[in-house]
């Protein structure tokens, strides 16, 4: 179990390798044991391959280059939780600038490239070509604490992976196009896009999986009471 936590990251280039729907359901079984708050279960899985997934990817990859073009049309793509603070403030503004600059400093992306940014950002909508892509929603009803709920639901599916050799990436970046990703997946109306994940086998020649984010040691964020 350690070694499938450890050896977990956020993989961004995938091989066209299939996945099998079995090996999927599988996964998604085992996920399903994950904890939930008097036991509400309130995750909502949506996998997507082959055509499916290449539509929708064209679909917001067409919507990100707009608003690059127009920066305006960014008003019409909401997240419906904010995933992130208004606010930056230190620790965590600069752990978010390290991961950042480290990884574009790998792929050689200097400051102010904003086409290679952009061209970067954009394989998460091409779901870095894993042949797997997982939407995740929660009925609108629930209450935060679901999202708790949801967070073990995922680090499941992702460690769970592991022991198949699979490897993930959980998405936020998709959540600001939940106008598109939802009547693609043909979501209710009372639904609401948690995040997206890619799935499938890393491409160990890939540079950009080389990239493996820093951890604070455990002391650093515990205090011990007695």
């Amino acid at each position: 179990m350690d070694e499938a936590i450890e050896s977990r990251m956020s993989i961004r280039a995938f091989t066209s390798q299939p996945v099998p729907r079995e090996t999927i359901a599988q996964l998604l079984e085992v996920a399903a044991r994950a904890p939930s708050g008097t036991n509400t279960q309130p995750w909502k899985v949506y996998v997507l391959q082959g055509a499916s997934r290449d539509a929708l990817a064209d679909k917001v990859c067409a919507a990100h280059d707009a608003i690059r073009a127009n920066p305006a049309l960014g008003a019409e793509y909401r997240e419906e939780y904010d995933y992130y603070p208004e606010k930056w403030v230190s620790p965590y503004i600069d752990r978010r600038r390290e991961n950042g600059w480290g990884l574009y400093g790998l792929l050689g992306i200097a400051r102010g490239e904003k086409d290679k940014m952009h061209a970067q950002h954009q394989r998460n909508f091409r779901f870095f070509d894993a042949p797997i892509g997982l939407m995740f929603t929660l009925d609108r009803v629930m209450g935060r604490g679901s999202l708790l709920d949801y967070g073990a639901f995922l680090q499941n599916i992702m460690v769970a992976a592991r022991g198949h050799g699979l490897h993930t990436c959980p998405q936020a970046a998709w959540n600001g196009f939940a106008k598109i990703v939802l009547p693609h997946i043909g979501a209710g109306p009372d639904e609401m896009l948690v995040c997206g994940m890619s799935l499938g086998w890393a491409d160990p020649t890939a540079l950009v999986n080389s990239y493996r984010t820093p951890r604070v040691a455990a002391a650093g964020f515990t205090t011990w009471l007695e």
